[in-house]
């Protein structure tokens, strides 16, 4: 047999979950390193998968299957094509940095104080997380896609509950409250996407005999399986339901602000460029493979939803006084083009669209961990306690005005790509759409340059008076993350040659082809 190599990049992480969490309550040092060396080792067999896909070859590649619960027909079958091998890439990039830009955030709290940070169960969760995420890029089993989708709620849960951003304005025990709240909200409104998703997955089941993603695709492609298209809607939303709240689509977003703003700036990041990727991924695989005639009867309302997820999301970033909470309804305005991209059903969209997830997680990352650097150094999330930053900590406003820029697409970083071509490959097909979705432009604009002005330049305050710059640490994880910004800013040609096959055969399973430009005839 060939080394399973897709299983041992997700089971690398949950061996070394388990590993850390063993480790001797006085040995945190220890455990923080184990779990670096952990991650990294996950980057290595991720960089090994990236290396090994051949572009031009099957669909799905370094494909497993063996039978698990054979009298339900649930198998253990994974596979990768190009979107899920660039988002593996992107998951095991930033849990190393991820680690790194947490390293005392578990750490136990002041001399006296009644509460004790696990430092050993922060590190294990996080690759817990890592774990279960990777696997789900991998899943091509509908049931065994599930377990994970849902089981990846309970590590985050404790993240976001249990470790949360020590910066509060009103004292640790209101903090612990809000923090409360938020792990609840985020607990409760993924389990209720993923109950109706496990009804639909029932109901796939009883229609199609198995759970096999490339059994089921096969056999509607060639007319052996012919659902009912009421049947076919209804599995088809109850799909979506769950995504759409992963994802999150406007009105299921309301969680991500507060699970944001009350968690560690590196569990926000695992949050939004991680986690959350898991919701557009499967958008792209399940939705569109296994329900195409359904994905088309719910474009124009997705499309809608998605408008108003770019639009609102960017007005109430606006008017943040919160600077974690402002990345957060960023975020929210971004997933709104990535979902705009896959539904507009042209291959430039779709391209831009994977490109936009893989480009988000690091611009959101770069963003997010300057974001929390600088508030620990303060102890405050609020915009207005800053001022002149960048007179004494020129190297940290720096990389934060890096990370903005990023966030509002600049031309010549990575996002900008992305960015066009959801915007190029919407307009050709829903060309109003795609005008209105610009505004989405201008106000990141706004906010990013309003957030940069308003605590970077300027007289500098007191409280930021003595504060130092990144220091080595710091630097190794922002470092590398704006180098990234930059090459794929310039030359996104790397990724795109693993994507655009992927995007081709989505394309074709839903037998949509790109509009033909209307050229004049010569006179």
């Amino acid at each position: 047999m060939s080394f399973p190599l897709l299983t041992a990049t997700a089971v690398l992480p949950a061996i070394g979950a388990i590993a850390t969490a063993a480790v001797p309550a006085a040995q945190r040092t220890a455990a923080k390193w184990l779990a670096l060396l952990v991650s990294l080792g996950t980057l290595a067999l991720a960089i090994t998968v990236l290396v090994r896909f051949d572009p031009g070859g099957d669909r799905y590649q370094l494909t497993e299957s063996h039978s698990w619960i054979a009298d339900f027909g649930v198998r253990y079958e994974l596979g990768v094509d190009g979107i899920a091998v660039a988002l593996i890439a992107l998951t095991a990039l930033l849990i190393p940095f991820i680690i790194l830009a947490g390293w005392h955030d578990a750490d136990p709290l002041e001399t006296g104080s009644k509460r004790w940070r696990p430092t050993q169960g922060f590190f294990a969760l996080i690759l817990a997380v890592e774990a279960m995420v990777i696997i789900s890029f991998e899943a091509t089993d509908v049931f065994l896609f599930y377990i994970f989708f849902e089981a990846m709620l309970i590590p985050m849960y404790f993240l976001i509950g249990g470790f949360g951003d020590r910066a509060h304005e009103h004292g640790e025990q209101v903090a612990s409250t809000q923090r409360s709240y938020a792990a609840v909200k985020f607990l409760l409104y993924n389990l209720v996407g993923g109950l109706i998703m496990l009804a639909a997955v029932i109901g796939l089941y009883v229609v199609a005999g198995n759970f096999s993603l490339q059994e089921i695709a096969e056999a509607r492609a060639n007319g052996t399986l012919d659902m009912a298209t009421s049947t076919e809607r209804w599995l088809f939303l109850g799909f979506f339901f769950a995504f759409a709240v992963k994802a999150p689509l406007w009105p299921l977003h309301t969680w991500l602000p507060n699970a944001m703003g009350e968690a560690t700036a590196p569990v926000a990041v695992l949050i939004t460029a991680v986690v959350d990727k898991v919701g557009t991924f499967a958008m792209l695989r399940f939705c569109l493979q296994l329900f195409p005639e359904a994905s088309k009867w719910a474009t124009p309302a997705i499309l809608v939803l998605a408008l108003i997820s770019i639009v609102y999301g960017a007005l109430l970033a606006v008017g943040q006084r919160d600077m974690k909470r402002l990345i957060a309804y960023a975020s929210i305005s971004h997933f709104g083009f990535i979902i705009m991209g896959i539904f507009a059903m042209t291959s430039q969209g779709q391209s831009g669209a994977t490109l936009y997830m893989v480009n988000h997680g690091i611009s959101t990352a770069a963003l997010m961990l300057v974001a929390g650097f600088l508030i620990s150094r303060r102890g405050s999330r609020l915009i207005a306690d800053y001022g002149g930053v960048q007179k004494v900590a020129p190297v940290l406003a720096g990389t934060f005005l890096i990370g903005g820029l990023a966030t509002l697409s600049l031309p010549g970083l990575a996002p900008f790509v992305s960015e066009f071509l959801v915007l190029v490959g919407t307009f050709t097909r829903y060309p109003v759409i795609g005008i209105i979705a610009t505004f989405g432009i201008v106000l990141a604009a706004l906010y990013v340059l309003v957030l940069y002005q308003r605590t970077m330049t300027g007289p500098v305050k007191p409280e930021v008076s003595a504060m130092p710059d990144l220091r080595v640490r710091e630097l190794v994880v922002v470092a590398p993350l704006v180098a990234l910004l930059l090459f794929l800013g310039v030359y996104p040609k790397p990724l795109t040659d693993i994507v655009n096959p992927a995007v081709q055969q989505t394309m074709s399973d839903v037998q949509k082809k790109d509009p033909q430009p209307e050229v004049e005839a010569a006179k």
